[in-house]
């Protein structure tokens, strides 16, 4: 039961997060053609105005698709709407995690303003500045990357504490979620947010994002399928 309610918690930092792009297009007037929870093929959706919302096969990410042509269609709408637009997930996420870390405050040490604005601010900038420091071990040879089967074993441990458990996991998920997002490394967000930087410095920059953007999937997919292999071998050890 624990795995299942892991992989849940998994799907659900995950949704919060595409939602942050979602409300953020809203907001800026971006039109959505599909906002998908998982990717690769449609398991189940539904449209509502010019937007397909999806529940997609393979739950290891999702994407918020603006509804236009092509790339350069999409350059042509200003810097400052897009900044806000690869902002919105991660955002989402800190947002999740301040809501966990202010309801367990509260639930181990009472209702205080304390417990539910300021710990949870500081708890959140902690865990960011360690979260940096143990990616920054993996180019060191000092630090360990999970894919999703080990993030799920994990996971079985910890909701096993009952509400408290849950709370922990999905704030440390959230978390997660949200740096990884913002290493500065096209797909993600914070590479998004680079591209946009440099383009409102030099627009001939352009030429570069989808370079970036081909190089960082390959990078990402090499990880995921190198953090697998590894959660693989330590359950069968």
């Amino acid at each position: 039961m624990g795995y299942v309610v892991s992989a849940l918690l998994i799907g659900l930092a995950i949704l919060i997060h595409e939602l942050g792009h979602l409300v953020a297009a809203w907001w800026t007037k971006i039109p959505v053609a599909r906002f998908s929870v998982g990717i690769g093929p449609k398991v189940w959706g539904w449209r509502r105005g010019e937007t397909d919302y999806w529940l997609s096969a393979i739950p290891l990410g999702g994407y918020v698709l603006p509804a236009v042509e092509d790339h350069d269609e999409f350059v042509k709408i200003p810097v400052s709407r897009r900044l806000i637009f690869a902002f919105g997930g991660p955002v989402a996420n800190i947002l999740l995690s301040f809501v966990c870390l202010a309801v367990y405050n509260v639930s181990q040490g009472g209702l205080s303003l304390s417990a539910i604005s300021v710990e949870p601010v500081v708890q959140i900038g902690n865990m960011i500045m360690a979260m940096i420091a143990a990616i920054g071990g993996l180019f060191t040879g000092a630090g360990e990357v999970s894919g999703v089967v080990g993030i799920v074993a994990v996971g079985d441990k910890i909701v096993s504490g009952g509400f408290i458990g849950m709370l922990k996991f999905l704030n440390a998920l959230s978390i997660s979620l949200a740096v990884f997002n913002m290493l500065p490394m096209p797909p993600l967000d914070g590479g998004k947010i680079m591209m946009y930087l440099l383009e409102s410095i030099d627009r001939r920059l352009l030429w570069l994002h989808e370079r970036l953007t081909i190089a960082g999937i390959v990078l990402i997919l090499g990880l995921m399928v190198y953090a697998t292999y590894g959660d693989v071998q330590a359950l069968l050890n």
